[in-house]
């Protein structure tokens, strides 16, 4: 399986089996529900993806846990130079791998809101093997490991996935210029 991917050039199914290292599952509870959730499918038609880790299903909100997108509107140069709205790479990735990969997910805990946001861990089959949602978004540079507002990594691997990608430049790593959203979400909070 060989697939374009918004930045141009491909991304191979071995770079996703190269996360496989890096994806030891999330917890399976962060602010667990009071009792154990079913696990559900992302449904591959009727979804509406808002942002690189949020997305819209049967009316209901879904974010996955530890993960943070590339901020819409933030934009970064890609390899042609061109300007590239960093957000919507990020989506178009996440869009394109449950495309690809009809994940199954958790959910673990809600935050109030209208609508409601439920966290999920998922988990995609990909070359035989089921990987971490998660681990295969920030492994492969096009998203990052998100912060809690005392600047700790909500979940670690994470971070170490995200590390691992910075340095082999991969994904939105590969700009010089890429707009890091936990940089720009620090420096919003300290404004205020």
């Amino acid at each position: 399986m060989t697939r374009t991917h918004p930045r141009g050039g491909h991304t191979p199914a071995a770079l996703l089996l190269g996360a496989l290292a890096l994806a030891s599952p999330p917890p399976a509870v962060a602010q667990a529900p009071a009792q154990a959730q079913p696990a559900f499918s992302i449904p591959k038609e009727s979804v509406t993806f808002e942002t690189g880790d949020t997305w819209q299903q049967n009316g209901q909100r879904m974010r996955l846990y530890g993960v943070q997108a590339c901020i819409r509107g933030t934009t970064f140069t890609n390899q042609a130079g061109g300007t590239v709205d960093c957000g919507k790479a990020s989506l178009s990735y996440l869009a394109a791998v449950i495309r690809d990969t009809s994940p199954s997910c958790v959910p673990v805990a809600q935050i109030a809101g209208a609508p409601a946001t439920i966290i999920v861990v998922c988990m995609a089959r990909v070359g035989g093997q089921t990987l971490d949602l998660g681990t295969i978004l920030v492994s492969q540079g096009f998203a990052f490991a998100s912060f809690s507002n005392d600047a700790m990594p909500v979940y670690m691997p994470y971070l170490v996935a995200e590390l691992t990608a910075k340095q082999a430049k991969r994904g939105l790593w590969a700009a010089s210029d890429l707009p890091h959203p936990n940089t720009l979400l620090f420096q919003s909070v300290a404004r205020k």
